[in-house]
């Protein structure tokens, strides 16, 4: 398929995909995500992606056991690459849709392979699920607290401009938080849920003098 190709249906995506732990890295549906690809067999992984479908999923895993997988991750398509003179990859992943980790594969290849369900994440698929209900104005409010307090600078323009789903999943993606607030994040049932928890993450961060080094 394209690389401009939407999907509209679960069941156009792949049951099996390749994976890309990766901790403190959040995609979620409609995001991009920037990734620096330098490790043998993630190159490996990458190349064969672009040779066919374009599709990988990223997922964190336990921070107790890095061998052990969270269950829920987000499939991505790769829509722009640059290989360069030393071997790297520069991607850009647009995330699609989250899945759920039903059976990890006995591969031959150097990177792990998963079976996935998106049975619970269809609404992944249509733009802006849920978004008009997000508190939009109370986010706003706590960004400008959290930016003042720790003396940084953001493009309200492109702020008040982006539609509230983009805006939620780009701070999400741009938070400071561990891996495991990540995770709840991506968890979140859909933009409402996300957004009252990213909220309540950036109070506790204000309450706590929590700091962030960038937002970007």
């Amino acid at each position: 398929m394209s690389s401009l190709y939407k999907y509209k249906k679960i069941e156009e995506m792949p049951s099996k995909i390749s994976i890309f732990p990766l901790n403190g890295a959040l995609l979620l549906p409609r995001s991009q995500l920037p990734l620096n690809i330098f490790e043998p067999r993630y190159l490996e992984m990458i190349d064969n992606s672009i040779s066919s479908d374009r599709l990988i999923g990223m997922i964190q895993t336990q921070e107790s056991n890095e061998n052990q997988l969270y269950s829920i991750g987000c499939l991505g398509k790769i829509t722009s690459f640059t290989e360069l003179s030393d071997s790297r990859f520069i991607i850009t992943l647009n995330g699609i849709c989250r899945y759920k980790v039903t059976q990890e594969l006995d591969t031959l290849t150097p990177y792990r392979q998963v079976k996935v369900s998106y049975e619970d994440f269809e609404n992944d698929l249509t733009p802006g699920f849920n978004q008009d209900r997000a508190n939009r104005d109370k986010l706003l409010d706590v960004l400008k607290k959290y930016l003042e307090k720790n003396n940084l600078q953001i493009d309200w323009d492109a702020v008040k401009g982006s539609p509230t789903e983009t805006l939620v999943n780009s701070l999400c993606s741009l938070s400071p938080y561990s891996a495991e607030e990540k995770q709840a994040l991506l968890e979140a049932e859909d933009t409402q849920k996300r957004n009252e928890l990213l909220i309540a993450m950036t109070e506790m961060a204000l309450s706590t003098n929590k700091g962030i080094e960038s937002i970007q």
